[in-house]
């Protein structure tokens, strides 16, 4: 008795269920651990030589143990122990060393004496200053631009220069040299924190990362080839000052390339998310756990994403190349008091260092300051092991390449076929030649066409309405939920394709399903890639390579489906065996018809009949030929008994016709011969690598995504963009999923209920995922009124709930309006407890505390005795460092006194005029002395002589300081309400430069 054995990889439900699912939870395994799990940290602490990461740990608790702001007492603290600790480590590095920081940093013969003797050269750059400016967003019209924002800025860098072999000794730095033409690195982090934020991982982890730098660089057999500056820059979180105020120092003029590192979450890995171009991105190529992805380098250059970094400055204006690396989630933590040592990690600090190290040492090796390899980068990771790093132009090459090659490869298999009379594909039936026939073959070749464009429609419009049902009833669930969300999608979008394709396999089976599944995917990638080559060729967009190499998986598994019927019989050849066994049939039925009647008869001859047994087997043993009869002597050929067969329950009979024809449930039966493995292979081609790409790309964005609508970005944004991954990871298992047992698809049903119940119904953010809101107390110091304002999301209650929590706001009429700065946001304000930024006389006293809220600030205004449209302003804040001017109408030039000489890179006023003067000081209380300057045909009020009819341009406003130190309790009640009292639920943030801004008018 023979035993049948299942092919374990055949074209059936049980292997392609269990291939698929494994194949798909591999993948998808693989890629939560590369996003969700950091690298550890070796467990021997110092890897690299003069790397420690217990120092380094050390150093970042102690950095992040304040809120340090530029407007704050410990921001100078921090600065100071930034130099004694790089003096300590210099020390240790040079011998024991040590320098006299008072003479180092006034004397210049001095540090020119110790550079010679040094590895490196500390620079306390308390002299630089810059006035710059920044351009109004356009107005309603879209015809212009607001007027927009100019700022003077005194800075506080620290700048270490580390010698490279190739630099040579002298000083180059002092007035009236030049640095060595090669030039050199520059690695950047800033030192401030934001006044809600401890500065952890924005940017603590990038200043230790640097101390690590210097470490390292000066440590003994690791002298760079080229010059290495580290900037620790002061003033990042304002405006981006600090990247400005270094364009001011002599060693600005030497790097040519440098490597930015940030942070805009909590710990987490550090991703590689923006490069100017190939060069310096092959630099990255030497990092042991690279992170990145050319997708988001797009989002930056289309304005996608509205935030920006010293980057921004660093290529703009100062004509640089290089990268950005930050760490990019979880976003509810960023700019909040969970940004601390307690919630990133030694792993994270590793992960950077272990990316800054080896690429500065690549880019201090190479020539890669010059013109070469700086076109236009493609780059991206694979699990976090690996990077591919290629030009744009070679992605274009392969784009058109594609573009051509592909669909001549599979017209010329389409002609090949037809040529061998094999084109099964679109053709409804085949003459046979000669006569007595019964007319045409039936050969059903369209049957399965129309499938797969309306499982494609049905599937996507499933993931689509969600998106829309979500938006509607609870659109931040995704907020702190979106593996629910992703779960949601990918099973609903699974159950919808398969139950819609299994459903017609049944009604109207076909074996070519699997092969116009691929064409149709074909021709919809083929579209979607001319898009794409357009783009990389007139917008320099490189994130869509993961489509290109997904159109190219593609490609290769349709050419392998339609190569696959080259194992068919000739179109002749089965036609004419339909039509010999309908005539057969026909004879053997009128036959047994006359032997019936003969029966009647002659009974006794049916034992005369000879013995046909042995003739038939035989037969059933002869070679098959293409002119051996395809349908051999079973007559059984309707889809019912296809379906009958194939179960177990079927009988030897059927097994026997399983074996003999291969043909299943119904389908063709000139598709027998069809190789019965090679989806295996397909499914490979089109599961493995565009699965890895976009989904490492999905993982990425959504991360980077689904807690912004706080910031007052899109809720849709999410929740499409969840939609269409869904849809492109789902894709390469579509030609398939028809042949899937309905367990998966039961399980996943159930999955989409659950997760859908609990999207709807849930409530959207939690003390881990908390919601932020931004904080500001604004005071009028001349009438003494104080308000208290949270901005957050709008159209929901969720901003009144936090309000309303708060015990100073019971029986107070809270106002909502719109947010003036924070777009898509509004802001709830009522009468604030007062704050006490500035000393004030003590509680016993008696003496309310507004009373005291006029000396807060002092200004002085006079009109220009030269021009009529022309004011001097002196003006300073108690206890301050930061104020600002902000003018009714714009004004077209200013100057500060003891500014820096203009300099050509740096607007000092927009074309369309300041609204806003920004001043930040490195000294307390110092008074400014700003001359303001305004066109006398804009606006206010006129006064004529008595000569005639001159006009003069008057001009209003208000002078504002701010304060933005929040460290000791009791200084800004109204904060310290808001983060006792607000829900857990809820998180503050800045909502502008200082915590509490007092102003006065004036009038000119």
């Amino acid at each position: 008795m023979k035993t049948r054995l299942s092919n374990p990889i055949a074209f059936t439900p049980r292997p392609v269920t269990i291939i698929g699912s494994l194949v798909y939870t591999a993948l998808i395994i693989a890629l939560l651990i590369t996003h969700l799990i950091v690298p550890s940290a070796p467990s021997n602490r110092t890897p690299l030589a003069g790397v420690n990461l217990i120092e380094a740990w050390q150093d970042l608790q102690h950095i992040s143990g304040g809120f340090h702001p530029y407007n704050s007492r410990l921001n100078d603290e921090i600065r100071d122990w930034l130099l004694r600790r790089i003096e300590r480590i210099l020390a240790q590095n040079t011998k024991g060393l040590m320098f006299d920081r008072s003479k180092y940093l006034h004397d210049p013969r001095f540090r020119a004496a110790i550079a010679r003797q040094s590895p490196a050269v500390v620079f306390s750059d308390v002299t630089s200053n810059v006035t710059f400016s920044s351009e109004g967003k356009k107005n309603k019209r879209e015809t212009g631009r607001e007027p927009g924002i100019s700022a003077y800025f005194e800075g506080t860098n620290i700048v270490v220069y580390i010698r490279g072999s190739e630099d040579g000794d002298e000083d180059w730095w002092t007035i009236g040299q030049k640095p060595p033409k090669r030039g050199g690195v520059l690695v950047n982090a800033h030192y401030d924190s934001v006044s809600t934020g401890y500065g952890a991982t924005d940017d603590g982890v990038g200043v230790v990362s640097i101390l690590q730098i210097i470490k390292h660089f000066t440590t003994e057999g690791n002298k760079p080839k080229r010059g290495i500056v580290a900037l620790l820059n002061n003033g990042e979180e304002d405006f981006l000052n600090g990247a400005r105020a270094f364009s001011q120092h002599p060693v600005s003029k030497f790097p040519r390339t440098f490597l930015n590192l940030e942070g805009a979450g909590a710990g987490g890995r550090a991703v590689m998310f923006r490069s100017t171009d190939t060069g310096v991105t092959k630099a990255y190529q030497k990092s042991m756990y690279p992170f990145a992805s050319a997708l988001s380098g797009d989002a930056f250059k289309r304005g996608l994403i509205r935030s920006e970094t010293d980057y921004h400055v660093f290529t703009e204006k100062l004509g640089l190349r290089g990268l950005d690396v930050a760490f990019y989630e979880p976003r509810a933590r960023y700019h909040t008091d969970r940004d601390d040592a307690r919630h990133t990690s030694i792993d994270s600090i590793w992960h950077m260092l272990s990316a800054s190290i080896p690429t500065l040492e690549s880019l201090s090796s190479s020539d890669i300051g010059g013109d070469s390899n700086s076109s236009d980068a493609v780059w991206f990771d694979l699990f976090g092991r690996v990077i591919a790093v290629f030009e744009l132009q070679t992605l274009f090459a392969l784009s058109v390449a594609l573009l051509v090659v592909a669909p001549i490869v599979v017209i010329v298999i389409g002609a090949m076929l037809y040529r061998v009379d094999k084109l099964y594909i679109f053709s409804r039936k085949r003459a046979v030649q000669g006569d007595g026939n019964d007319g045409p073959a039936p050969l059903h070749g369209w049957k399965g066409f129309f499938q797969y464009p309306v499982l494609f429609i049905l599937a996507t419009a499933a993931v689509v309405g969600l998106t829309f049902l979500m938006r509607k009833v609870n659109p931040f669930i995704i907020y702190s939920s979106p593996y629910a969300v992703w779960s949601m999608m990918l099973s609903a979008w699974f159950f919808v394709a398969w139950f819609f394709s299994c459903s017609i396999d049944y009604l109207r089976p076909s074996a070519l399903i699997r092969l116009y599944s691929m064409l149709w995917l074909f021709i919809i990638g083929w579209i979607i890639l001319i898009a794409l080559t357009v783009m990389e060729r007139r917008l320099h967009l490189a994130g869509g390579y993961f489509l290109v190499f997904y159109f190219a998986a593609i490609f290769l598994a349709t050419s392998i489906a339609l190569l696959e019927l080259f194992a068919l019989p000739r179109k002749s050849v089965y036609a004419e065996e339909v039509s010999r066994s309908n005539i057969g049939e026909a004879r053997s039925h009128r036959s047994q018809n006359i032997s019936s009647a003969n029966s009647l008869t002659h009974p006794d001859d049916e034992q005369q009949q000879p013995d046909h047994s042995e003739h038939q087997d035989a037969d059933e043993d002869e070679e098959a030929t293409e002119r051996t009869s395809l349908l051999r002597n079973d007559r059984n050929t309707t889809f019912a008994h296809y379906r009958h067969q194939d179960t177990d329950a079927g009988g030897e009979d059927a097994l026997d016709v399983g074996k003999e024809r291969k043909v299943y449930l119904g389908e063709q039966t000139w598709s027998w011969p069809l190789p019965n493995w090679l989806w295996v292979l397909q499914l490979l081609l089109l599961g493995v690598v565009p699965v890895i790409l976009v989904g490492e790309i999905a993982l990425l964005v959504t991360s980077s995504i689904h807690q912004t609508s706080a910031d007052g970005s899109s809720t849709f944004l999410p929740y499409i963009a969840i939609a269409l991954f869904t849809t492109l990871l789902l894709l390469p298992v579509s030609p398939f999923i028809h042949r899937y047992t309905y367990h998966i698809p039961v399980f996943l049903f159930l999955v989409f209920i659950g997760t859908l119940l609990y999207n709807l119904v849930a409530f959207p953010f939690s003390p881990n995922n908390r919601l932020k809101v931004y904080f500001v107390q604004r005071v009028d110091l001349d009438t003494g009124i104080n308000t208290v304002s949270l901005t957050g999301i709008k159209d929901d209650p969720y901003l009144q709930k936090i309000v309303s929590s708060l015990p100073s706001t019971a029986g107070q009429d809270i106002v909502c309006i719109g947010s003036a700065n924070r777009k898509g946001l509004k802001e709830c304000s009522w009468h604030g407890l007062p704050p006490k930024v500035v000393p004030s006389p003590p509680p016993e006293s008696g003496i309310p505390p507004h009373f005291g809220y006029a000396d807060w600030l002092s200004f002085n205004v006079t009109h220009s005795n030269s021009s009529r449209n022309e004011a001097h302003i002196t003006l300073f804040g108690k206890n301050s460092r930061a104020c600002t001017l902000q003018f009714d109408t714009p004004i077209r030039d200013f100057s500060v006194a003891g500014a820096a000489e203009d300099d050509d890179r740096f607007d000092k006023v927009p074309k369309d005029g300041s609204k806003e003067i920004r001043l930040w000081s490195r000294t307390w209380e110092k008074p400014w002395r700003v001359t303001v300057r305004w066109d006398g045909s804009r606006g206010g009020g006129s006064s004529s002589s008595s000569g005639g009819l001159e006009r003069t341009q008057g001009l209003n406003g208000k002078v504002v300081c701010l304060w933005s130190d929040a460290n000791k309790s009791g200084v800004i009640p109204a904060l310290d309400e808001v983060w006792r009292y607000a829900p857990t639920w809820a998180a503050v943030s800045k909502n502008s430069d200082g915590l509490v801004e007092g102003s006065k008018r004036f009038l000119v």
